[in-house]
């Protein structure tokens, strides 16, 4: 029987390095594609095309693919409106028509929960609660008008799924665990609200293994999108005590009224925009939703389509790779 045939993009980043490992193990052939060259992808890929998806022949790429895993992304708090555009929305809507052009017969999403982020807690989310009326940031808002895509193009000989994987931890990560050792450098992190906001972390394997399966499930996902989260919500501040214990160093929690950070925050922003280089600020509007708010997700819709149960511990992954941070800094 002849291997399924898959397409990785974003294969260079933390989550397309997972995926890519994760569906060499489960018998893909993967053609991986990124905008930059990478030694590691030559054991965990069959093919590398190395290319700008808005640069590329989209339909040379879709070329002879069973299945197409999109996961590159603009994914940053921060960054001019347009680029998270063209990436975001623009390369996802062409990639879409290529690989219908082409004969893919499915599509797999990566997605993100940010869409949710908003200025109060959010217990158990389910796919059916209901999305702020205004995304918080150009990330959030253009993966909705992504997801709109994806799910207005499936059909049944072209059947597509979207799949949100909240706050991954892993050793390729450039977003989330950077920033929060960044923050807390000084020895002191904000703490809103009494850092009492519950965070749930996901391991980078956990959420690459949930989407191999929206794959090897999509008969009964299609047309869906599924929330993924490794399933172990833990208030903010023990968050911070765990990462102190893994730098060997305090990190003191300094309260912060909301209101006064989102004060910070806009006028931060407003600033940075005004700078030549536009340099992202140290607090935007949506770090401060995101830090003083509780946002945990109801399983039960991975589980019932997608087999998915976390198998890693997300904190625990965290906490190795601050204690790697600080050994690779001697």
């Amino acid at each position: 029987m002849n291997a399924r045939r898959a397409l990785v993009t974003g294969a260079t980043g933390g989550l397309g390095l997972s995926l890519c490992a994760a569906l060499r193990n489960a018998g893909y052939w993967v053609r991986a594609t990124g905008r930059r060259e990478m030694n590691r992808l030559t054991a965990i890929s069959d093919e590398f095309v190395r290319g700008d998806l808005l640069r590329t022949d989209l339909n040379a790429l879709c070329a002879d693919i069973d299945v197409v895993f999109h996961a590159a992304a603009l994914s940053s708090p921060w960054g001019p409106d347009a680029a998270f555009r063209s990436i975001n929305v623009d390369a996802t809507r062409q990639l879409l028509q290529a690989a219908r052009t082409r004969g893919v017969t499915a599509f797999v999403f990566v997605s993100s929960p940010s869409i949710y982020a908003a200025f109060h807690d959010q217990v158990a989310l389910t796919e059916d609660s209901p999305l702020p009326p205004r995304a918080l940031n150009a990330y959030a808002r253009t993966k909705r008008i992504a997801e709109d895509f994806v799910h207005n193009a499936n059909a049944p000989s072209f059947r597509t799924v979207s799949v949100r994987p909240r706050a991954l931890i892993g050793p390729d990560d450039k977003v989330l665990l950077p920033r929060i050792l960044a923050l807390a450098a000084h020895g002191w992190f904000p703490a809103f609200r009494g850092g009492n906001a519950l965070i749930e972390l996901t391991d980078v394997r956990d959420a690459a293994r949930a989407i191999v399966q929206a794959d090897r499930n999509i008969g009964r996902a299609s047309g869906a999108a599924i929330n993924i989260s490794g399933g172990r919500p833990l208030p903010l501040r023990d968050l911070i005590a765990e990462l102190a214990t893994a730098l060997g160093r305090p990190i003191r929690l300094r309260a912060l009224p909301v209101s006064v950070a989102l004060a910070i925050a806009h006028a931060s922003t407003f600033v940075c925009k005004l700078l030549p280089q536009q340099p992202e600020p140290k607090l935007t509007p949506y770090g401060v939703a995101t830090l003083a708010y509780s946002q945990t997700f109801d399983l039960s819709l991975s589980r019932a389509l997608l087999d998915y149960t976390p198998a890693y511990d997300a904190v625990t992954t965290a906490r190795e790779l601050a204690a790697l941070s600080v050994k690779a800094t001697r």
